[in-house]
């Protein structure tokens, strides 16, 4: 296989890890999330806490990269990270169980499950993005991007809609079973699709230095990375612009109820509507960096700093939504921000792509993980933060509608700085490819 030319067969094939991924995912966020508030009646913060551990535990992603980067190939790293997703997965499903006659060692089951999961999806999550950086040529990044996120809402979807079917009438035991189901297959098609796809070569010999070597080669990687302006640069992008767009999440459907009175079925309906903008979002990446492209970065990153000024436009229109009520077209709001929300988010994960190789060498597996360790921390900060300002405004102002208003203010003000940092990025990349001018230039400038 020719390196940095995988096929549009090769790159659906990694594609069904990041659809593997998602569907042990979804089950954590959406299945098990249901059934211990509804079936165990639990505070429903307590599942909100779990999902924000599976989120903190990802703060490890850079030494998971290292990892793969010292082992000198990414599939062991890819394979076994969904091993451990999916005995997290499962044991989570068994947590809950347990939970019926002992809800404190349900819980403490519970943490160690989503612990487990957090480390299987950086693991296998960062491997697999570094994997693609390498073996994807840079005129189909953007579409590559675009493929392997779709892939992972296909997996949202088939999931939830099968175990849906398969889970009436409600069991334990068989939430247990279907999770592990789900669990194995998962596996299954990872090794699957990551089969012949990494080219063989010798590893490096890291398995017999010392623990405290090796953790000072990290600690040297780690430094080294971060010593590295633009990686930084872009952490703090990728940091802001998830904040964003992860705040919103749990807010759209209780402000439709609060403000235009939706019912459950009908604001539930809206999440399809956002991410049906989304999806179009993402196909538009692939669309625009196959048209124009050509192999360059810069349609990427006009997609990165046009989702951003869309998102914050869409979020600061809902903000008027909240004052104005009923007449807004609330619907095509939310469409138009899922579309720019698709734009940016593709086109940052096609930009860590392209950018992943560029500074010391033998780091992209630290430096990618820097980059989701970023993105994992404001994915768990952004929930909390997002639903926090509307209770506090909401309390201090006695304004439903104001404290909506003021928490979709903050995240469009959010995607603006992200917005400035990728026009910034975006013009020190451009003076890169220009090159140093000649000194008479310079003079007569």
């Amino acid at each position: 296989m020719n390196r940095k030319g995988l096929s549009w067969f090769g790159i659906a094939r990694l594609g069904l890890v990041q659809a593997s991924l998602g569907a042990i995912v979804v089950l954590t966020t959406s299945t098990f999330n249901r059934v211990m508030v509804v079936e165990l009646s639990l505070a429903a913060v307590l599942p909100g806490l779990l999902v924000a551990a599976h989120y903190a535990i990802q703060v490890l992603r850079p030494r998971f990269g290292h990892g793969s980067d010292q082992g000198g190939r990414r599939t062991p790293w890819i394979i076994g990270g969904m091993a451990v997703l999916g005995a997290g997965g499962t044991l989570a499903a068994a947590a809950i169980a347990v939970a019926v006659s002992s809800t404190m060692l349900g819980l403490a089951l519970s943490l160690i499950a989503y612990l487990l999961i957090g480390a299987g999806v950086g693991a296998s999550g960062t491997s697999l993005l570094v994997l693609l950086a390498d073996q994807v040529s840079p005129a189909r990044r953007a579409a590559a991007a675009t493929i392997t996120w779709v892939m992972m809402i296909v997996g949202f979807i088939i999931t939830t809609i099968t175990v849906g079917q398969l889970l009436d009438p409600f069991s334990m035991a068989k939430l247990i079973q279907l999770t592990a189901g789900v669990a194995g297959i998962a596996l299954l098609l990872t090794c699957f699709a990551i089969a012949g796809i990494e080219p063989k070569g010798p590893r490096r010999p890291a398995e017999n230095k010392p623990a405290d070597a090796t953790n000072g080669e990290f600690k040297q990687a780690l430094r080294e990375v971060l010593s590295e302006r633009k990686t930084r640069r872009f952490g703090f992008f990728v940091f802001l612009s998830m904040l964003a767009y992860s705040a919103q999440d749990l807010l759209v459907e209780p402000f439709a109820g609060a403000i235009f009175g939706f019912t459950p079925g009908e604001s539930t309906q809206l999440g399809g509507i956002q991410h049906g903008g989304v999806l179009l979002g993402m196909i538009l990446v692939a669309l625009i960096g196959s048209a124009y492209g050509k192999g360059r970065e810069a349609p990427l990153r006009w997609c990165m700093i046009g989702g951003c000024i869309g998102s914050a436009v869409m979020l600061a229109s809902l903000a008027v939504a909240a004052m104005a009520g009923n007449p807004w077209p609330l619907k095509a709001n939310l469409f138009c921000l899922g579309i720019a929300n698709g734009l940016f988010a593709v086109a940052a994960i096609g930009s860590m792509m392209s950018m992943v190789s560029e500074g010391h060498e033998n780091r992209d597996g630290v430096r990618m993980g820097v980059w989701g360790a970023a993105q994992a921390v404001a994915f768990g900060l952004g929930g909390i933060i997002g639903t926090a300002m509307v209770d506090v405004s909401q309390w201090l102002l006695d304004s439903v509608a104001v404290s909506y208003a003021l928490a979709f203010v903050v995240q469009a003000s959010l995607f603006l700085g992200a917005t400035i940092m990728a026009i910034s990025l975006s013009r020190e990349a451009a003076r890169v490819l220009r090159g140093p001018q000649p000194a008479l230039n310079r003079v007569a400038g």
